[in-house]
């Protein structure tokens, strides 16, 4: 992936077990999904899922880290773009928000499963692979807050609230993986432009 092709989306690249976790995660839930349900999406025996991961635990840590490390990277490759076209000290605190805005929108939109089972499923790991996931998704807000606050400091954006419209934000974008569908009556733009002018007024309402 490349600073130009953040917008584009096609199969996430996972492996066979790992996209049937997803599948039965995202349908039955962590804890009703059994190692036996996951071996046979992935046509293979339970110990041969077992040969590939030491525990369930571990399945779902690995398909997370896969689906908040690649929403990560699109992030990065939004700013880097919108940096690209603005002036040589980069773009403004307005571009670098609608920038993360609209990548988080879209990701939430064309990964609505992993999306799904990132939000949901972080209660169901242990301490550790919880830290290190939350570790991910602490740095994705990060860089919305960010935007927001050097925005406030810039008079673009006029919230008293930065940290809270950040997480606003955040939360608007999650939610589309609840209810989006490609089958929908408005078309994918259509979807990413309302979205996207909702999210822009979070950091200005006052």
């Amino acid at each position: 992936m490349t600073a130009e092709t953040w917008r584009e989306y096609g199969p996430t690249p996972l492996t066979g077990i790992l996209r049937s976790a997803l599948d039965a995660f995202a349908e039955r839930g962590y804890d009703a999904t059994s190692i036996r349900d996951v071996a046979a999406g992935a046509g293979l025996s339970v110990p041969g899922v077992y040969h590939h991961y030491a525990s369930k635990q571990q399945i779902l840590v690995s398909l997370m880290q896969v689906v908040l490390k690649d929403l990560l990277a699109r992030c990065q490759d939004a700013l880097a773009s919108v940096s690209a076209a603005g002036t040589v000290a980069g773009a403004g605190p307005r571009e670098r928000f609608d920038a993360l805005a609209e990548c988080l929108i879209r990701f939430h939109m064309f990964r609505r499963a992993e999306s799904f089972v990132a939000s949901t499923e972080l209660r169901s790991l242990d301490a550790d692979n919880r830290a290190s996931c939350v570790a991910l998704r602490d740095e994705l807000q990060r860089l919305i807050a960010q935007a927001i606050r050097e925005g406030c400091a810039t008079g673009v954006f006029a919230t008293p609230y930065p940290d809270d419209a950040a997480r606003a934000v955040a939360m608007l974008c999650v939610g589309i993986a609840t209810w989006y569908r490609e089958d929908g009556p408005l078309a994918p733009e259509e979807v990413v432009r309302r979205q996207l002018m909702l999210a822009r007024a979070l950091p200005n309402a006052v």
